[in-house]
């Protein structure tokens, strides 16, 4: 393997979930290693239970304590052992013990990165009440991160193939959201989005802006938003050089950038982005009774380091039964990699 792969930190997620599953699932094609140099951090013991959920019993799990131990060979999965109790986490249930272990993984990659031991960090899903009841008060990853690098300005960028969405705000409540919609911060995820795009590789990225009222508030009719905050923001990135173009009625910006004319849509709160994303991500098949694929990869952006994850959840209900896609897991990894090269 070339020793100029990136280095992929990969966290267990919560181990009451499909994390750890969706893991072994990923790491059993052996192509990935000619992509990247990944590893994972959390409990070996979880991982060899996941390898027997979904019959890959002939895997091996190979439990380090440091990042110059591994040797990343294909059909090895080597864990950075951050065990600390006997293993005990319930399948499909909130358990305290799951997220204190989910969490520490977490700050582990992030350790990690931040002193240049990976090159880039990927998250598996948690359960935000585990992780509170083990006493983590944050409301989710992106938090987190934020925390532990000392990041005050960053947001969250979406992206399913080509569909690319950054937001404004994420976990708020939809009365706070509207509240937060300034021009400062448009303009600045605007910036976000720009240089998220040129890290991908576009050298002349597309900026759509959507609005945050229906019809863009019909010239003040349904709010005046639009016109006071969005507009301006749009309006000083223009003036800064940057390829921008809006407020466009939300109900018809992501059409546009499916098509082409954007290379990336600046959504004013959590749901405008997300329920378009998963729209065209999450593929449920009605006859079969179960999903097709669960694609999607979540990007944090203006960190120090490199944070892609999965675009769902942990999904207790499946858990432990070996049927969950790996696909946002590997469609996350890739993006890590892409952003490896260009940082």
């Amino acid at each position: 393997m070339s020793k100029n792969l990136p280095i992929i930190g990969i966290t267990m997620g919560d181990p009451s979930g499909i994390g750890p599953e969706i893991g072994v699932k990923a790491l059993l094609d052996a192509s990935l290693y000619e992509r990247c140099r990944p590893l994972f951090v959390g409990d070996p013991k979880v991982f060899e239970q996941a390898a027997g959920f979904i019959g890959a019993t002939d895997i091996e799990i190979i439990p380090i304590k440091e990042v110059s131990e591994a040797k990343f060979e294909p059909n090895k999965i080597e864990v950075i052992d951050i065990a600390t109790e006997a293993f005990d986490y319930p399948i499909g249930k909130v358990s305290a013990q799951s997220g204190d272990i989910a969490f520490r993984s977490i700050v582990k990659v992030i350790d990690l990165a931040m002193k240049n031991e990976i090159d880039a960090t990927v998250t598996n899903p948690i359960n935000k009440e585990a992780m509170n009841l083990a006493g983590h008060h944050f409301a989710g990853h992106t938090e987190v991160y934020s925390h532990y690098t000392n990041t005050p300005k960053y947001s969250m960028m979406l992206a399913h193939e080509d569909l690319r969405v950054v937001h404004v705000s994420t976990h708020v409540s939809l009365r706070q959201a509207c509240d937060l919609v300034k021009k400062e911060r448009v303009l600045e995820v605007i910036k976000l989005a720009n240089t998220a795009c040129k890290g991908l590789g576009i050298a002349e990225p597309k900026i759509g802006v959507a609005g945050l009222n229906p019809h863009c508030g019909e010239g003040g009719l349904f709010g005046t938003e639009d016109i006071e905050e969005i507009l301006p923001a749009v309006e000083a990135a223009k003036a800064a050089g940057i390829n921008a173009e809006g407020p466009i009625p939300a109900d018809t910006i992501f059409s546009k950038a499916r098509g082409g004319w954007y290379d990336i849509v600046v959504a004013m709160y959590h749901d405008q982005g997300h329920i378009p994303l998963k729209v065209v991500g999450f593929v449920y098949n009605r006859e079969k009774g179960q999903w097709d694929d669960v694609s999607g990869v979540n990007v944090t952006l203006g960190l120090p380091i490199i944070r892609a994850s999965v675009d769902h959840g942990t999904a207790f209900d499946n858990a432990g039964k070996g049927i969950a896609s790996a696909a946002s897991l590997v469609n996350a990894i890739d993006y890590a990699c892409m952003l490896s090269e260009n940082k």
